[in-house]
């Protein structure tokens, strides 16, 4: 990314209130991008009100700026649910033909990070949305994604104060994952994966109780995706009752991988939040508690 740069701002999920997606757009404005929200950013679905906009109207958004050759970053407006419902809708013929650009968001938006993965073969950002509230107020968000887009080389080494081995030891793949639910719900999908074999696997997720994660996580588990993984990184468990609980679960399903597992690497919901790149070869160095990326995420 340089100076003047336009980033497209877009809502594939849910609808994102107007002076959230505005104080984001200024964030964006101040690092001397030309940040724009496509024409239906701030649509609400008339029935399903979970939704920002039609199906049709938001997948429009997403390929026109996609397609748009002056267009150099595709920035997700928010999170909630939605992207699933536009994978389908997307014309991937023309969005190969358009050429690789920056596709940023996390949460839902990991149904479109395994469709760019699974569909164009792309590193995509696993960061920040313009409208989330920890872009809009935690300074260390921010300059993440903001290193990862302008200097990606200083963006290589990737860990927090929190991070600890649940597991020890160091694996080498390539960064794929997201949010739990999503990768769940993406099982049997056109985009889902079979396997994750040699893969870097990263889990985070918000809101969903110990029993809940154990059931997705045993759900990947019987699928045989989590057969010959190289390694886990776990982020944050925000809102998913007392971190103690969330780790005896996490434990229980991992531990017997057999592969090193860090936890508390500090990407996600949480906040901080890190910008970490998806589809990159890295070394994961659980003792160390860091990510070590083998190459810059962007070119």
């Amino acid at each position: 990314m340089r100076p003047g740069a336009r980033v497209a701002v877009v809502a594939p999920s849910g609808p994102v209130a107007e002076e959230r997606l505005q104080v984001g757009l200024d964030v964006l404005r101040g690092w001397d991008l030309d940040a724009v929200a496509l024409p239906h950013a701030l649509d609400r679905h008339p029935t399903a009100r979970y939704l920002a906009g039609g199906d049709a109207d938001r997948a429009r958004d997403l390929q026109t700026a996609w397609c748009d050759p002056g267009v150099h970053a595709v920035v997700c407006a928010r999170g909630g649910y939605g992207a699933q419902r536009v994978v389908d809708l997307l014309d991937w013929e023309a969005m190969r033909a358009a050429g690789p650009k920056v596709f940023v968001g996390f949460s839902d938006a990991t149904a479109l990070h395994e469709a760019f993965a699974q569909r164009l073969g792309l590193v995509t950002l696993h960061g920040p949305m313009a409208g989330a509230a920890a872009f809009l107020k935690d300074a260390a968000t921010q300059d993440a994604l903001r290193t990862a887009l302008f200097t990606p080389e200083a963006a290589r080494v990737l860990g927090a104060g929190t991070a600890r081995p649940l597991v020890p030891g160091r694996a080498r793949g390539v960064t794929v994952g997201g949010c739990l639910s999503l990768l769940a719900a993406g099982l049997g999908t056109p985009d889902g994966r079979t396997s994750l074999r040699g893969g870097l696997l990263l889990l985070e997720d918000v809101g969903e109780e110990p029993y809940r994660i154990d059931r997705m996580l045993t759900q990947l588990l019987r699928a045989g995706l989590l057969d010959g993984v190289a390694g886990v990184a776990l982020g944050s468990w925000e809102e998913c009752g007392p971190y103690g609980a969330v780790r005896a679960v996490l434990l229980d399903r991992l531990g017997g991988l057999g592969v090193p597992v860090v936890e508390e690497l500090g990407f996600g919901h949480g906040v901080p939040a890190l910008t970490v790149p998806l589809g990159v070869p890295a070394e994961l160095d659980a003792d160390a508690g860091v990510l070590r990326l083998a190459e810059p995420a962007l070119r």
